[in-house]
């Protein structure tokens, strides 16, 4: 993290987690938009967004939260889940942070594109089209490969929270 210069792309976000029935569960975030309306294990993700140059990780984190559920992420300590880098390069870095968020309230911003491909017309689609609590054991194979090790790193981080 640190001061090092990077050419990979790089995002910040947030893994909501609370503690049901003494289990550890995690809001995850399903991708929207027509490619993966069908797909599932494997492709949900940490709610996070693209960096712009300089700009500090932790607030983009706290607003990617916010633009992908609609609602803004809770206070309290962002426990840090470090970096990892996806398949395409992306770095994505994470916080994890105590709180609740009821999925049937989230309400995520929009892209658009062009829909169907060659049509001419173009589509609004959410960015994330739903998210949902999981136990760890779940999530592991919800979310995406690359991102597996925050869910690790939750578990050691968040004994004490």
């Amino acid at each position: 993290m640190g001061g090092s210069k990077r050419s990979a792309r790089l995002s910040a976000g947030i893994l909501l987690f609370r503690k049901r029935d003494g289990r550890l569960e995690v809001l995850l975030g399903h991708p929207g938009g027509p490619f993966f309306a069908k797909k599932d294990e494997g492709f949900w993700t940490v709610l996070k967004g693209e960096a712009d140059p300089g700009e500090e990780l932790r607030a983009v984190a706290r607003r990617e939260f916010a633009e992908e559920t609609g609602s803004q992420p809770p206070d309290g300590p962002m426990l840090e889940l470090g970096e990892i880098r996806q398949k395409g390069g992306k770095i994505v870095v994470a916080w994890a942070l105590a709180g609740d968020l009821d999925p049937a309230t989230a309400q995520s911003n929009t892209f658009e594109m062009e829909w169907p491909p060659r049509s001419g017309r173009r589509r609004a689609f959410p960015e994330i089209d739903r998210v949902e609590w999981f136990g760890l054991e779940a999530a592991r194979t919800k979310i995406l490969p690359a991102q597996v090790p925050f869910l690790d790193r939750l578990e050691r981080v968040s004994h004490g929270a």
